[in-house]
């Protein structure tokens, strides 16, 4: 059963990539360079690997048209922070970075019908 055209899994699909690409070109915009998008391992996923100077940024994504079920980064629980850092070391060994700095940041997109996406950078996060 269809409950409109704001249903669905394929729906919020589309609507997390929408708020991906707003947060990876407000990102890049603050001066980062995009290294990896959508990364996947058997540890999880990572929604952005950046850089910025020296330092490796691991950031997730979280989008949302409500604050039905809570703020976007409310939605981070520790089990999905544990999840993160497990594939950011992943990512680490796989790309063969040695010892660098390392951030772990979250990007809230909330985007309401009619207005503006609001886009929050929450740095150092977990």
């Amino acid at each position: 059963m269809n409950d409109g055209p704001h249903s669905g899994a394929l729906w919020r699909q589309s609507f997390g990539r929408w708020g991906e690409d707003l947060a990876a070109r407000h990102l890049q915009d603050a001066g980062m360079v995009l290294l990896s998008r959508n990364w996947r391992c058997r540890e999880g996923e990572l929604d952005l690997v950046l850089s910025q100077g020296d330092r490796v940024i691991f950031c997730e994504v979280k989008t949302r048209s409500s604050n039905e079920y809570g703020s976007p980064a409310e939605s981070i629980t520790p089990e999905k922070v544990d999840r993160v850092h497990r594939a950011a070391m992943r990512w680490l060994k796989e790309h063969r970075v040695g010892w660098c700095r390392t951030r772990y940041d979250v990007v809230t997109v909330f985007a309401q019908p009619g207005q503006e996406p609001v886009v929050r950078h929450l740095v150092g996060a977990f």
